[in-house]
């Protein structure tokens, strides 16, 4: 044996291998046995007093494992669940048409009309991981994980080989990951504001398909934290101006000074994959030699 390994041994069993090899006298192998290692004690981590541990480990766990993945630049997905992919919402438009409900056939179209943009998060996010791939900084899409336009986001990536990542909740309902996230890119968060800060944490830029509640906590927290200057300006694309435009006046905002005339940059309005990458092709300068476009990622 070369003696020269032992100037890096370890000097200590890792607890790794204090874990595997622990053995348990069969008197404290009982539930109430305080004899576990305290990092092995599932019961003793989810006790209220380790709140901390636990939040700790929500931001520590989707870092390292992307750290080890060499993942420095990520574009945010945004979106509803409820947006069917096209060739479901013509099904259920069928159907629809077949029976003899008009308020079933009125949702069914306007199901149809709203799964456009499930095609174009699908086809946008094929488009960041092909034209990225040879990037000397590769840029990955991100998504909530669950199903709708979660779901384009991440099968678009998928479907021409490439990787995403999912950043999901525990909910009482959409608890699954949908099929497409790439499985060692896939996450489980109890903490929102750990899932919000790590959708942030290496975005070069947010894209915002039409959504819910959920969808608008999220695009008006980042809107928040760049307004104020919490974080980085990256660019916001609001898919659908029609959508959006009904949803929010932003004009009556600024009429009535609530927000300032210039904070209407904070976002632009896209209404295909090929003019949301061409707005960031222009940010980013993607089409300039690579040593000018690497490393576009800065943490919040």
């Amino acid at each position: 044996m070369d003696k020269r390994t032992e100037l890096t041994a370890r000097n200590f069993p890792s607890a790794e291998q204090d874990a595997k090899t622990l053995e348990v006298p069969s008197r404290y192998t009982g539930p109430e046995s305080a004899y576990r290692l305290a990092f092995t004690d599932k019961s003793f981590l989810l006790r209220e007093e380790l709140r901390p541990v636990r939040m700790q480990l929500e931001l520590l766990k989707p870092e390292m494992v992307q750290l080890e993945h060499d993942i420095k630049s990520t574009i945010v997905i945004f979106g509803s669940s409820r947006i069917a992919p096209p060739d479901v919402a013509a099904r259920e438009l069928a159907s629809a048409q077949a029976g003899t409900n008009p308020s079933a056939l009125q949702r069914a179209e306007v199901k149809m009309r709203m799964s456009r943009y499930y095609g174009e998060a699908q086809r946008f996010s094929a488009l960041v991981t092909t034209r990225s791939r040879e990037h000397e900084t590769p840029i990955y899409v991100v998504t909530g994980g669950g199903p709708g336009i979660m779901e384009a986001g991440n099968r678009g990536a998928f479907e021409v080989g490439g990787k995403s990542i999912g950043l999901n909740i525990v909910l009482p309902q959409e608890q699954a990951p949908n099929d497409y996230i790439t499985p060692e890119l896939c996450f489980q968060f109890h903490y929102f504001a750990l899932r919000k800060m790590h959708f942030l944490m290496r975005s070069i830029a947010l894209v915002c398909f039409p959504g819910g509640f959920g969808t608008l906590d999220e695009l008006f927290e980042t809107m928040t934290l760049i307004q104020t200057g919490k974080c980085r300006r990256r660019p916001i694309l609001l898919f659908g101006r029609e959508f959006w435009t009904r949803l929010i006046n932003f004009d009556l905002l600024i009429e009535t000074g609530m927000i300032s005339p210039d904070d209407i940059n904070l976002f632009h309005f896209v209404e295909s994959a090929e003019e949301a990458w061409s707005h960031l092709e222009a940010e980013y300068g993607f089409d300039l030699p690579q040593p000018q476009t690497a490393e576009v990622s800065v943490a919040v």
